[in-house]
This record gives structure tokens, sequence and C-alpha cells, in this order.
């Protein structure tokens, strides 16, 4: 039986979530979504099951800078502010989460400015 790209994408993400959580239990866990139009970055206390801090496209924030959050240069400011945002909490070391996505183009780029701002995964 065929598997659908919905069915497809949520293996792939559960595969990667799954050696993750195995690995790096302790860790809060950055997690990327992108659509199109957007990206959105969390990072996520799985032990308590909390939302630490996250920062989106969709912020007014981010909505001062620029317009469109659908490229590298609003993956690259997203990056930058989810590392300032969780500097700001406490947090300094997490797991990277990509999802279902490849590690490439604008979440390569969120990952490389959280990097380059603070944050030590």
């Amino acid at each position: 039986m065929a598997l659908n790209k919905q069915q497809r994408d949520n293996k792939r993400k559960s595969r990667n979530r799954y050696s993750l959580k195995k690995h790096n239990s302790s860790k809060p866990r950055l997690s990327v979504y992108r659509s199109n139009q957007h990206i959105y970055a969390q990072i996520i206390d799985d032990i308590n099951g909390k939302t630490l801090c996250a920062a989106s496209t969709m912020d007014k924030e981010f909505k001062k800078k620029q317009s469109f959050g659908g490229n590298i240069t609003a993956a690259q400011e997203i990056g930058s502010i989810i590392a300032k945002i969780a500097s700001d909490s406490g947090v300094i070391d997490v797991v990277f989460d990509r999802g279902a996505y490849l590690y490439h183009g604008r979440v390569k780029a969120l990952a490389e400015a959280a990097r380059g701002n603070g944050l030590k995964f």
C-alpha cells in the first residue's frame, strides 16, 4: 500500500523526533515549521510539555523589519530572534528538530543564524 505525502512526512518526522529524544532527552528542542509564506521556530521542553519561547514571521517584531517571510533572509532573521529570546530566558543548549524537512535552504539558514547568535546544538 502506497503512502500519500502527508503520511510519508509524518513517518519521517516521527522517526527524526524519536532519535532526538532517545539521545538527548534532557535538552529542550528547537522545532522548525515552514510553509510557503512563513517560518516558525519554537523551543519546547518535552519533559514538562511546555513551550519555552517562540518566534515566527507572523510576529510584529519581524513585520517591522521585513514584509515577506518565505525566503532565506526571513529565516535568518527568525533564527537570530529565537536565539536572543532563548538566551534571555536562560536556554543555551538545545537539540535541533528539523521535522520532516531537509537540512537545506530556509531550515539551514535558520539553524546557522541561531548558532551564530549563541544557541548551541
